[in-house]
């Protein structure tokens, strides 16, 4: 894409990101009819359904008010369509640039509906469930405990709190008076977390507390020397099908795609040039040995969480 590409890109999409102005977004209801006629531009009948279509760029936010910015949108769909029309006037249509960019768009387009039938295919009721299963195993429940701490910077202040803390002082009190840690103004709270959440010193000491009990020695980690209070515990529920459906179709269409390429890397023939270089760098030595293995067909892949 030439630079003057780029530049028409950046200014089209500011100026008619939402049209003349938010301000005509009165009456959002659309007229009676299947696909009613909303605009008619030097003849040209613009329809509701046009609308919607050319509002599937916007950003989600914008996307979740349509019903409110509806009648903005008619206006931005006008500004586009009277471009488009002064563009064909002039016989664009068939300007080289322009069956260039449509040559583009129909690659983009046939390969996104070849991976959508795919993954269509491959998602399936039966595969999510597994993947479900998989996620489970993966991610068991587990113990949790809500705890506070107060973090010193050496030993002997750690022990002089607990001696307070053994004289029946409150433990929140002393954690906004001394402790150094970020969580101080909340009085040292650390909400609940699990096992793994903290660096293992602290991890195991307040894991080893009862409801209710504190650390009778200061527990040392790398930021200084903590005393910590465990307010309750409380075991982790595994998350509901519902609430990592999302995630799981996310990593099955992954893998459908994956699994494509690869498929399709075996019975291709590709011819690397490992003599050709990029633009505007030198070409490496045709005798130098290649270096490094296959790249990853669609990046790599981070572990689910």
């Amino acid at each position: 894409m030439t630079r003057s590409r780029f530049l028409v890109s950046a200014l089209v999409g500011a100026a008619l990101l939402i049209g003349p102005s938010l301000a005509v977004a009165e009456d959002a209801t659309a007229p009676a009819g299947d696909d009613p006629v909303v605009a008619v531009v030097n003849g040209q009948e613009l329809h509701q359904s046009d609308v919607l279509r050319s509002a599937k760029d916007l950003p989600p936010q914008m996307q979740a008010q349509i019903s409110m910015l509806f009648p903005a949108l008619i206006q931005r769909l006008v500004d586009l369509t009277l471009l488009s029309q002064a563009a064909r006037d002039q016989g664009l249509a068939d300007d080289k640039r322009v069956k260039e960019l449509v040559a583009e768009a129909e690659t983009d387009a046939v390969r996104r509906v070849y991976l959508e039938d795919k993954i269509d295919a491959a998602m399936t009721d039966e595969k999510l469930q597994e993947a479900y299963k998989q996620y489970l195993a993966e991610n068991p429940a587990g113990e949790e405990v809500k705890a506070r701490h107060i973090l010193l910077k050496d030993k002997e202040s750690a022990e002089k709190i607990i001696d307070q803390l053994n004289k029946g002082a409150d433990f929140e009190k002393l954690a906004k008076e001394n402790s150094t840690g970020p969580s101080a103004a909340q009085g040292g709270d650390l909400g609940w977390f699990a096992k793994d959440q903290m660096v293992e010193p602290f991890s195991k000491a307040a894991f080893e507390l009862k409801k209710g009990e504190y650390t009778k020695a200061p527990v040392k980690t790398q930021f200084g020397w903590h005393v910590i209070k465990v307010e309750d515990r409380r075991t982790k529920a595994a998350p509901s099908f519902a609430e990592v459906e999302s995630k799981l179709r996310e990593q099955l269409a992954r893998k459908v795609i994956d699994d494509e390429v690869q498929a399709l890397r075996k019975t291709a023939k590709i011819d690397i040039k490992q003599q050709a270089a990029a633009p505007g760098t030198a070409a490496p030595d045709a005798a130098a040995p290649a270096t490094g293995g296959e790249a990853p067909a669609d990046g790599t892949q981070p572990k689910a969480q």
